[in-house]
Formats: C-alpha cells, sequence, structure tokens
C-alpha cells in the first residue's frame, strides 16, 4: 500500500533496463526494494493508465533501471495489469519498449506453479535470470532443490536470494552488470499446456525437488483466523484495537507537537510587532499548516499498523475472510484489496481495481472507493471527535472516542460496498465472472526496513501534501481573510478599539472577503448547523481534505492569535438567528461528521477517476452523488442529534 499522491514523474534512464517478473506474494516487491532502495521513480505506460514503477540499482560505477511489473501468475492476461505484463515482455510490441532482460521471482516452496510463469517468460526469446526467493523458508518446511541442477536444467542463469543476505544480494547484483553471460537455453520451452507441464515435471525431478511440509504452524493459526465466525469477529476486533491505538498512543505525541506550534505563536505574538507579518505567521503558517502537522503522528501510526498487519501475511486473511461479505454485494477479494488500499488514499485504491478481471466489477468498486475512509478524512475525525467527545469518555472499558472512529470506519466500509453493488446491479457494463484465487503466504515477522518505507512514504506523502498543496491554499484563504485592509479610524467607528489586538483580529475576519463568499454559501449549509467560517473551510477541503482543518485553525488563529484553540471551542455565530450561540454544538460537530463520511472532498481523486473511465461523465456522478448523500445524512444526524441533546 502507498499513501503516495503527488504528481507522477517521467521513467528513469540507465545504461541496462531489466523487466522484474514474477507471481504476487513471490518476493517480488521485496527484492525490487533491496535492489533499488529509494531511488525509485512513478510515470504511465505510453497509451495506458496502469503505473509503472522503476527504480536504479547501482553496481558500482554502472546503474541499473529495474522495472517492477504488476504481480501475475500467467502471462495469458485477464486484467489491465496483466496485460500490461504481457505487453512489455512482447518483443514485437512497438506501444511498451523492450527490455534488456527480464529477472523472474519464483518461491522456492511454490515452484511446481511458478515454473509455469517462468516457461511462458522463456518463450519471448529474451535473456532471463531466475531469482529463487523463501529458500529460508523451504528448508525449514524440510522441503529441498538442488540450485545447480535447476540452473543446468533451465539453461538459465538461478540465483537463490535469501531475505536480508547481503552476500546473496551482491551475488545477483553482479549478476545484473553483464547479460552476455546469462546462459539461453538450447531449446524453449513448450508452448503448449499439456507438454509444458510435462517439461516442468521433468525439472522438478532434474533439480531433486521435494515438496515441503505444510507450514503446520501457518495451519493452525489459519484454523481459527480464517474460521467464519471466529476469523470475522477477530478480524473486527483487530480493526476496534486499530483505532483504539490512534488516539491512545498517537494523543501524548499529538500534544507534544502542538506545544511546538504554541510555542512559535508565543514567540510570533512578543517578537513581530507589524501586524500584516504577525498575521501571515500566526495565521497563514501556525494556524493553518500547523493545525495541519499536529495530525502527523496520526497518520505515522495508522501506516506502521497497517504495515504491520501486511507485514505478517494477515491482510491477505482479511481479504479472504471478506470475501464471502464482498459477495453480498456482487465483489469478490480483489475487490476487498482495492477498498482496503484506499484507507491510505482513494487514488491507489482506484489504481488497484485494475487488478480485477471483470469491467463491471472494476467500475462498481471505482465508484465505491472515495467513501473508504481515507488518511486525509482522519485529520478531519480527529478534530472533530475530540470537539464531540471527551477523552475520558468510555464505553465500557474502552475509549469512546476511538468507539467513535471505529464507527465511522465502519459506516464508510459499509456505504463503499453497498454504492458498489447498486453500481454494479445498474451500470449495466458486462464483464467475465471469475474464481477468486490469492496466495496466502506463511505468517512471518515483518521485516523492519519494508515496515520503516511504508511509513516513510506515507509521512513523506502527507508532508508533501502539506508543503505544496496546504500551504498553496492556506495563504490563499490568508489573503482573502486578511483583505480588505481596515484604518484605525474605519475600527473606531465600529466601536473596535485598534489598540485591542483580539478584537480588531476578531472584526477583520468577521468583515473579510472570505466572509462574505461564505456567507454567499450559506442557504445551501445553513440547514446543516454550519456557519459562514465552516462553509469556507468545505470549500477549501475540495483541494485537500485536510485543508478543513487548516482553514478553522487558521480562523481561530486570526480571531483570538494568542489561544486558537480555545477560540475554536468557543466560536459563536457573528449574525443570523444564532447570533451569539455556539457554533459547534453536538449537532452541528456530528452533521460535519457524516458530512465528511460521504462528500468528494478530493481533486486528485476526480483526477484519477478521469483517466480510468476515460470521461468526466463518471467522476461528475460520483461527485454530485456523494454530495447528496453527505448533504442528506448530514441533515438527518443534525436533526437527530439536535432533538436528543
Amino acid at each position: 500500500m502507498s499513501a503516495h499522491c503527488g504528481p507522477e514523474t517521467r521513467t528513469v534512464t540507465g545504461e541496462t533496463r531489466l523487466a522484474l517478473v514474477g507471481s504476487p506474494n513471490s518476493g517480488k516487491s521485496t527484492l525490487f526494494n533491496a535492489l533499488t532502495g529509494l531511488r525509485t521513480k512513478t510515470g504511465n505506460y505510453p497509451g495506458v493508465t496502469v503505473a509503472r514503477y522503476e527504480g536504479v540499482a547501482r553496481v558500482g560505477k554502472h546503474e541499473v533501471v529495474i522495472e517492477d511489473l504488476p504481480g501475475t501468475y500467467s502471462l495469458d492476461p485477464i486484467s489491465p495489469d496483466e496485460q500490461v505484463v504481457a505487453d512489455v515482455l512482447d518483443p514485437n510490441n512497438p506501444d511498451i519498449g523492450t527490455p534488456d532482460g527480464i529477472l523472474v521471482t519464483i518461491d522456492a516452496t511454490t515452484l511446481r506453479r511458478s515454473l509455469g510463469l517462468l516457461a511462458q517468460a522463456m518463450q519471448t526469446g529474451l535473456p532471463i535470470c531466475v531469482v529463487l526467493t523463501f529458500r529460508d523458508e523451504l528448508t525449514r518446511r524440510g522441503g529441498t532443490l538442488d540450485i545447480a541442477a535447476l540452473r543446468r536444467a533451465l539453461g538459465v542463469p538461478v540465483v537463490g536470494v535469501t531475505s536480508g543476505s547481503r552476500n546473496d544480494l551482491a551475488q545477483l547484483q553482479s549478476m545484473l552488470l553483464d547479460r552476455s553471460a546469462w546462459e539461453r537455453p538450447v531449446v524453449p520451452p513448450p508452448s503448449d499446456p499439456s507438454q509444458r507441464r510435462a517439461w516442468v515435471e521433468s525439472l522438478l525431478q532434474s533439480a531433486g525437488y521435494e515438496v515441503p511440509e505444510v507450514d503446520h504452524r501457518t495451519r493452525r493459526i489459519d484454523a481459527v483466523l480464517l474460521h467464519p465466525l471466529w476469523g470475522t469477529l477477530i478480524f473486527f476486533a483487530t480493526m476496534f484495537a486499530f483505532f483504539q491505538v490512534i488516539f491512545t498512543v498517537a494523543a501524548p505525541l499529538q500534544d507534544a507537537v502542538q506545544s511546538v506550534f504554541d510555542w512559535l505563536g508565543t514567540l510570533v505574538t512578543e517578537h513581530v510587532s507589524n501586524r500584516l507579518l504577525s498575521g501571515f505567521l500566526s495565521s497563514a503558517l501556525i494556524g493553518g499548516v500547523g493545525s495541519v502537522l499536529v495530525f502527523l503522528p496520526q497518520i505515522a501510526l495508522l501506516f506502521l499498523m497497517i504495515s504491520l498487519l501486511e507485514g505478517s501475511g494477515y491482510l491477505s486473511r482479511a481479504a479472504f475472510l471478506m470475501d464471502r461479505l464482498m459477495a453480498k454485494a456482487g465483489l469478490e477479494g480483489r475487490a476487498f484489496v482495492a477498498l482496503l488500499s484506499s484507507l491510505a488514499c482513494a487514488v491507489p485504491g482506484i489504481m488497484a481495481t485494475r487488478s480485477l478481471p471483470s469491467a463491471r466489477d472494476r467500475f462498481a468498486t471505482m465508484m465505491g472507493a472515495p467513501l473508504m475512509t481515507c488518511s486525509a478524512r482522519l485529520t478531519v475525525y480527529v478534530l472533530l471527535i475530540g470537539m464531540l467527545v471527551s477523552p475520558d469518555a468510555r464505553v465500557g472499558p474502552f475509549g469512546a472516542q476511538g468507539v467513535v472512529m471505529f464507527a465511522l470506519y465502519l459506516v464508510g466500509a459499509l456505504s463503499a460496498m453497498v454504492t458498489a453493488w447498486v453500481f454494479k446491479r445498474f451500470s449495466g457494463r458486462g464483464g467475465p465472472v471469475l474464481p477468486f484465487y490469492m496466495e496466502m503466504p506463511s505468517y512471518q515477522l515483518p521485516r523492519l526496513r519494508s515496515v520503516a518505507e511504508a511509513v516513510w512514504s506515507a509521512c513523506k506523502g502527507f508532508l508533501y501534501k502539506v508543503g505544496k498543496i496546504i500551504l498553496l491554499v492556506t495563504v490563499g484563504l490568508w489573503l482573502l481573510l486578511s483583505l480588505p485592509m481596515h484604518s484605525d479610524a474605519e475600527l473606531r467607528s465600529a466601536g473596535v478599539d485598534p489598540a485591542d489586538r483580539t478584537a480588531v483580529s476578531a472584526y477583520e475576519v468577521d468583515h473579510s472577503y472570505a466572509a462574505e463568499i461564505g456567507r454567499a454559501m450559506e442557504p445551501v449549509f445553513a440547514p446543516l448547523g454550519f456557519d459562514w467560517r465552516i462553509n469556507i473551510g468545505v470549500l477549501g477541503s475540495l483541494s485537500a481534505r485536510e485543508v478543513f482543518v487548516a482553514t478553522l485553525g487558521q480562523v481561530a488563529a486570526a480571531e483570538n492569535p494568542d489561544e486558537p484553540a480555545e477560540a475554536l471551542a468557543e466560536m459563536t455565530y457573528t449574525d443570523g438567528p444564532h447570533k451569539g450561540q455556539k457554533v459547534f454544538t453536538p449537532a452541528t460537530t456530528a452533521a460535519l461528521l457524516a458530512f465528511f463520511v460521504y462528500a468528494l472532498q478530493c481533486m486528485s481523486t476526480i483526477g484519477v477517476m478521469r483517466r480510468e473511465t476515460g470521461s468526466w461523465r463518471w467522476p461528475a456522478v460520483a461527485f454530485g452523488y456523494m454530495f447528496v448523500l453527505a448533504w442528506t445524512m448530514a441533515f438527518l444526524t443534525h436533526t437527530v442529534v439536535d432533538q436528543l441533546t
């Protein structure tokens, strides 16, 4: 999973270009990361929207470009991802550049199945080097394999790689430099399926391959975790604990980050006398950008836990369990993987639908994916839940804030599946109905480097958004909140003391261009309890949901630079029938939560949906139906909570 939602870049160049091919869970991505480190770039294949991931492996003074192709079990494609693999390895394809050679990862514990893909790769006629993975797992489970004999039987280089072994990696790197030394088979493998099966059996016999025993540890754990009842209960308990941890563990870290920005705000107040510069620093930077950066601990913790679950092998079990539930929506387990990717960001979630073989399933999942609670919503949820629910409130032995967060994620997931069911049923799009097949890797301890890279990638994507998109929008909003400028005479005539900094800030904000825009939106959002400041936040969140948090932080800092948190909690309506009443009542706060559960407040998601569907029609439909749904659910929530309180 990746949280990267930044711009795509051009492919990299180097002396040699190799394609990395393998089935899912064959260790392909781990090998790619080990060879390239963090020297990777993302782009698109010419003429198609499927992403390409390339990295540079540096061996001495030389550079080798390695392209990590999507995982596939065969070169007979049934999905867009698998079609790309077949196209890249086709020497006669003029649209996509043919690599200089192929690295094929094969899992030593499932060698019989892996050799089928290898046979198809060898039929391309391109130079091939086989990378044998999971040798340690083969030995642990009592299997045997003579690598030298396998190399002789295949007629191509075979390099065994054990995770964490620098010597194995160095041996493979030395092979990358001299492709001319790669042996080639005298006779390529047969293309006929029955003859290919016989070829595979002869290879296994020549290599002295003994099938490893069933992993008894994994089997015992799966007897519980894959049980239809107990496994499902454990999955939901795991997710419940997931969100309890976000509040209990991240809260002290968040407080520490907040204290840093409070200290910076005090410095600005004490040492910057220029009112314009002071307003920019305290409102736009500290109040706006700083209010979003406060949530970095939650983002890091979210992806830390996702990476641990993924690295241990549990997420594939979750997909298997959810296959039964997804079937109720007319989808399959692969759709759950795409929806799960949307917990990071809807952009990679929508892109992950390319692995679905059915065009109808791809379309339905794509329309439901934006309803999954992404990391951008997390910042909004944490802010609003903190205002709605006391940190000391409990639901039995559990913190009420974590319970509410879990409920919001659950509502988003169920809404996504219901939406997918509706669109699949009424879209009229056809496509093949194929069985769901997913590899179940053995349970293992997550690799610390892989976990660290996943967390860093998520944090880097979050910081990129804060440093570029959110900063730009925040500066624009600061200008709208600061203009037009008011002279001391105007302030006095309005009954405001120019020496009272807090009163001046509050008056300027309430009579700014931003206030005019927000008040113009009131006919739409007034039934939800939103005032003009919330309206501006909702409008700004179209660029990125985190901007809503930045907007409220900026408005609060502008109205009361010394105590922005208190200003936000005590914010009141400045005009209208509710003048003088608190804005963030339980009803309004709950309505905001409901609105952000359903609203498609993300231009990046709309853009990638346009690319995937090839039309603006379906992004417009998605934005329209989600806005209507968000408004309706927010109105109902506001009405119910208002009656209860």
